[in-house]
């Protein structure tokens, strides 16, 4: 599918009044888990989308190109609103964040399998174990809140047990700069999956940077306030393997192209009608704003559209699924990993005196105060155990206990590991 070669109407024929903006919600009872992963992502693309243009006409002296960005940008607001609004008012805020995280998850690790960049699939990975262990915590939190199990939301695609535990993932700000592709040279997919997981992750600490003042208790609220700082990490690893060296209208045209991809993604994998066809009606919104970027690359610059996108017809498109046995492996063979400067290392590795133990041990002054952990001993004084959903153990011997949970995989070194 190539979106350049839609038949679409002209832009001011794309507005959505206010009735239409306000749509019907999911109902949580019956609703695919995956359907409810592709709204967050969609709403987190939309919400990317929107900021960047605001940044772009910010950066540029040109009242007509300004003009043209303002009118793609209002419509891409419209449709953030219109997605926003498909949640229902009766999902709580944790049974969303367990659907923020397995989206994280899912969608981490489809594209790590799929990327042929060795750099960008290191990273993922990376990551993916983090987000793994989020989940876990807020399963966690929500069962004891809540009484709910977090395993029936995810549908049972998605496995609920320690990942990377949470406690280690406090590192060194400038351990998270990656090394950026170059555009020229990346494949297309290589480009779309960094534009799509910045995207998703910025969503995500976005949703937590707002939400942690908002929780009903003190333990919920550091949980999430701990939780957003690690997903500043990610975003901050994420966006730095873009090409800064892209202009401001290169980057539009991939924005839009990424929307194009995702919406028809979207549009071919939903099994909610309702929402199909909004997925449906936003592909073609989209490719009418990818053909305004790509008109507007060629007016105010030296470029043309196949400087940009030379082969224009989608990649594999975005399908979702479970990834359990991808995960399991990801996990056994990377528990112990850290990142430093722009490589992933084993954390026993490190020299003794390396900023990630400084770092870690500054934010973690109190290990039994930090709120992941805390999360866990409360779930097990309560209920003898914590809150789990495995098709089998897990796979690191250190995180199988139900217990007493494990404060030292990726970040204490073997040999001089003080804790008890």
């Amino acid at each position: 599918m190539n979106p350049l070669n839609e038949n679409v109407k002209d832009l001011n024929n794309y507005f959505i009044n206010l009735e239409k903006m306000y749509p019907k919600s999911y109902n949580k009872q019956s609703v695919s888990p995956f359907t409810k992963t592709r709204i967050i992502l969609m709403n987190g693309t939309e919400f990317e989308s929107n900021w960047f243009l605001h940044q772009m006409a910010r950066n540029i002296d040109n009242q007509d190109l300004k003009r043209d960005i303002a009118l793609v940008r209002n419509q891409e607001q419209q449709q953030q609103k219109r997605i926003s609004c498909l949640k229902p008012i009766n999902e709580n805020m944790l049974e969303t964040t367990i659907s923020y995280e397995q989206l994280a998850i899912e969608l981490t690790a489809i594209l790590a399998q799929n990327v042929k960049c060795k750099n960008t699939k290191a990273s993922l990975d990376f990551a993916l174990l983090e987000d793994f262990d989020h989940l876990y915590r807020f399963a966690n939190l929500l069962h004891t809140d809540f009484g709910i199990d977090a395993d029936i939301l995810v549908g049972k695609f998605t496995e609920i047990t320690p990942g990377r535990p949470t406690i280690s993932h406090h590192r060194n700000p400038i351990d998270n700069v990656k090394k950026h592709m170059d555009s020229s040279k990346a494949d297309l997919y290589t480009k779309l999956v960094a534009n799509i997981i910045t995207a998703a992750e910025q969503q995500t600490m976005n949703f937590y940077m707002n939400m942690s003042q908002m929780y009903k208790n003190d333990l919920g609220r550091k949980l999430f306030a701990e939780i957003g700082m690690v997903e500043e990490e990610h975003v901050t690893q994420y966006e730095s393997l873009k090409d800064p060296n892209c202009t401001w209208l290169e980057q539009w045209v991939m924005h839009e192209y990424t929307e194009c991809y995702l919406y028809y993604s979207a549009w071919q994998d939903e099994t909610d009608e309702d929402i199909k066809s909004i997925w449906q009606e936003h592909y073609y919104m989209e490719c009418a704003h990818l053909k305004k970027a790509c008109e507007c690359l060629e007016k105010y610059s030296d470029l043309t559209i196949n400087d940009v996108l030379p082969k224009p017809s989608f990649p594999k498109l975005l399908s979702f699924g479970s990834n359990i046995e991808y995960i399991r492996q990801v996990l056994f063979n990377t528990a112990n990993i850290t990142s430093d400067m722009e490589n992933y290392v084993d954390i026993n590795s490190l020299d003794d005196s390396h900023r990630f133990f400084e770092y870690n041990n500054l934010i973690n002054n109190a290990p039994d105060s930090e709120p992941g952990h805390m999360v866990i001993n409360k779930h097990i004084k309560k209920f003898e155990q914590d809150f789990r959903f495995e098709t089998e153990k897990n796979p690191i011997k250190e995180l199988q206990n139900r217990k007493k949970d494990n404060t030292c995989v990726g970040r204490c070194k073997i040999n001089s590991c003080n804790c008890s």
